[in-house]
């Protein structure tokens, strides 16, 4: 029986109408509609594009894009300053730095600008030491409505894995989950927020032994890793999980980290590449900028 699919195109297009009426309903109630901040160094095509998407996005949700556009040769100085006045701004409630930047740019001297408030990738030591301390758990990474500032912003795309998970009725707490990846930006949070939700939670590497057969204990499998299609129909437990955050350019067009046909012949549910988790990074970019205006 072939998996389930799990549209996050769907999901993702839903949280952000949720988004869009947040924000009108505060700007019916006279307060400022939130502001996002945008930096982009440089002339890379790619960049530009994500960028492009997610002031647009910015703009359909009312929330207030500002964006900044600098020359590729810009010194760090120069850069800091502004991520700073951005930093102390009143009008923008979340900064966005879009990598990656130039080489000769240190990327944590700038990132280290930002306030903890402010940083609507969540990956300011701050944000990632309340994550990793059980403080944001999965309600609270979710949470548009509460008028409490939040403890703390939580990357984009593991919050967006989480959100797909909470819409599809997968069960988190009790289950064993792995996550293939440890990188700070996905597979660092990922396994943080799996635990906070009471998940039993292994994180795999480029050392781990055997892989396949930990990744066949999973009822939740994240695939984070950035190889295509590494992870096959075998590595899957029958009725599992899939999530697949990979995105991998190859001549045959995107594809995951997960042999997609492969695996949908095993698992249970299964997120598909395009159209699975990468909606929902500019979905949760929208929702962390609302949570950083609170």
């Amino acid at each position: 029986m072939a998996a389930e699919i799990l549209d996050g195109k769907a999901i993702a297009a839903a949280l952000r109408q949720r988004v869009a009426d947040v924000v009108a309903r505060r700007r019916d109630g006279g307060r400022p509609a939130p502001g996002l901040a945008t930096v982009l160094v440089g002339d890379d095509a790619a960049s530009h594009v994500y960028v492009g998407r997610k002031r647009k996005a910015c703009e359909e949700a009312g929330i207030r894009s500002i964006h900044h556009e600098l020359p590729g040769d810009v010194s760090q100085p120069e850069l800091v300053a502004l991520v700073a006045e951005l930093d102390r701004d009143p009008e923008v409630d979340g900064i966005l730095v879009q990598m990656p930047l130039p080489d000769h740019i240190d990327q944590d001297a700038v990132l280290a600008e930002i306030s903890a408030g402010k940083d609507v990738d969540g990956l300011t030591p701050v944000n990632a030491g309340h994550l990793a301390q059980g403080r944001i758990g999965v309600r609270e990474a979710l949470d548009l409505e509460a008028e409490a500032p939040p403890v703390g912003l939580v990357p984009c795309t593991p919050a967006g894995v989480i959100e797909i998970l909470d819409r599809s009725g997968v069960e988190i707490g009790g289950a064993e989950a792995v996550v293939v990846g440890r990188s700070i930006l996905v597979g660092r949070p990922m396994a943080s927020l799996l635990v906070n939700a009471n998940a039993t939670v292994t994180v795999c590497h480029s050392r781990t032994r055997d892989l396949a057969a930990t990744c066949r204990r999973a009822d939740v499998l994240v695939a984070a890793v950035g190889r295509p299609e590494m992870i096959g129909g075998d590595w899957i437990k029958p009725g599992a999980t899939v999530i697949d955050v990979g995105m991998n350019r190859t001549e045959e067009g995107l594809v995951g980290d997960v042999d997609f046909a492969a695996a949908s012949a095993a698992a249970g549910r299964i997120t598909p590449v395009p159209g699975g988790v990468g909606p929902m990074t500019i979905a949760m970019l929208l929702a962390n900028t609302v949570r950083a205006s609170r």
